[in-house]
């Protein structure tokens, strides 16, 4: 489904064979105990996997845009949660690769792209939401210092990660208000706390936390580039890789709860014949498997338009948007048709449902996505 190159599919065969041996005997005991996958994150790296967003000269297996998103379908096909933990690393990497200074570069894209260095993103503030302008982190320069003090809410990866993009305001005067916010490559240090892992319904496994900032202190050359104010312009080309990045991970979900319910229709008798046979069962297999082909194909439209380098938030919002949609009804489709089982722990089904939801209100909540898509049209199409 995905325009690849040889050596390109070849990769993405790589991964979803992997995730087939490895992944899929082990993820039911993994979810369950939400146990950390050490040993699956450790075999990612090895894979290349974290430096997919990473080209040469740092890296030599970067791959393309439709690539990346593939190979997260497959991770996220086997579980979720691998393809998250790769999300947030990925979309630092290509802040760093877009707007970093030729320091910031090569100093951690080489160990980003081997997983030496495992990075995040740090955006959303408690009772702040989608509303990015209204954050209250603040930077404040002491000498050759910033001084950070505040706090961030729902940061995946924030215990393992080494690096944080943290956005923060940086001038607290600034009008209009984004004008006064900035991106810190951080490194924890002292002032810089976990405080908690955020209990969740979903997305077992891999931890999201709330953090802390008080008189937190580094150096000014932290600032992502050279100049102060460009954050949130910085940070909404870097959403752009992070929607369809999420967007790729609900074709996976979508695509394995397919998968299980094409398989337990035909197991599965009633009335002496297979279930997928019953008009109303087979309508669902139908809507189902369209909703997901029309899905990939918008996820790989705005894939392409991202590495044209064009500006790609509407294709990203449009993308996300209906993958998120189309992965929720295929994952609850995909309980009806298991009947009682689709609500047992046992079968894979309810975990696929319960995932599903992180995708639409992830990265900016599917609200937010039709936001962006309308004002982006009418940008477009200006009235002459």
């Amino acid at each position: 489904m995905y325009e690849l190159s040889a050596d390109e599919t070849a990769i993405v065969d790589v991964v979803r064979e992997w995730v087939d041996r490895e992944v899929e005997p082990v993820v039911q005991e993994l979810e369950h105990a939400d146990t950390y996958p050490e040993a699956l994150i450790e075999q990612m790296k090895r894979m290349g996997i974290f430096g997919l967003a990473v080209p040469e000269p740092w890296n030599d297996a970067g791959v393309s845009t439709p690539c990346y998103a593939a190979v997260t379908e497959e991770l996220a096909r086997g579980w979720m949660s691998l393809a998250g933990a790769m999300g947030g690393h990925s979309v630092v990497a290509k802040l760093l690769l877009h707007y970093g200074t030729q320091a910031q570069r090569d100093h951690y894209l080489p160990k980003l792209a081997t997983g030496e260095i495992r990075a995040t993103m740090a955006l959303t503030e408690p009772g702040g939401g989608s509303d990015l302008q209204a954050i209250r982190t603040v930077a404040r320069k002491d000498g050759d210092d910033y001084v950070i003090n505040g706090s961030k809410t729902w940061i995946t990866n924030a215990r393992r990660a080494q690096l944080v993009a943290l956005l923060c305001r940086t001038d607290r005067t600034a009008e209009p208000k984004h004008r006064g916010i900035s991106i810190l490559l951080v490194e924890k240090g002292p002032g810089f706390d976990v405080s908690r892992d955020l209990p969740k319904l979903g997305y077992k496994g891999v931890e999201s936390c709330e953090l802390s900032f008080t008189d937190f202190r580094v150096p000014c050359h932290s600032l992502l580039g050279t100049v102060e104010g460009e954050g949130f312009a910085q940070m909404m080309r870097g959403l752009e890789i992070g929607r369809i990045q999420v967007a790729a991970r609900a074709l996976g979900v979508g695509a394995a709860a397919l998968s299980r319910a094409i398989r337990y229709s035909q197991e599965r008798e009633s009335f002496g014949q297979p279930i997928w046979q019953h008009q109303s069962i087979g309508n669902y297999l139908a809507d189902m498997a369209t909703g997901l082909t029309a899905a990939r194909q918008l996820v790989q439209y705005a894939a392409r338009r991202y590495d044209s380098g064009d500006r790609a938030d509407m294709e990203a919002g449009m993308a996300k948007l209906f993958a998120s949609e189309t992965a929720m009804k295929i994952a609850l489709d995909a309980v009806r048709i298991h009947g009682g089982y689709g609500y047992s722990t046992e079968f894979d089904v309810e975990r696929y449902f319960r995932d599903a939801p992180l995708m639409i209100v992830g990265e900016g909540t599917n609200e937010i996505q039709r936001t962006v898509i309308a004002r982006q049209l009418v940008k477009r199409n200006p009235i002459r």
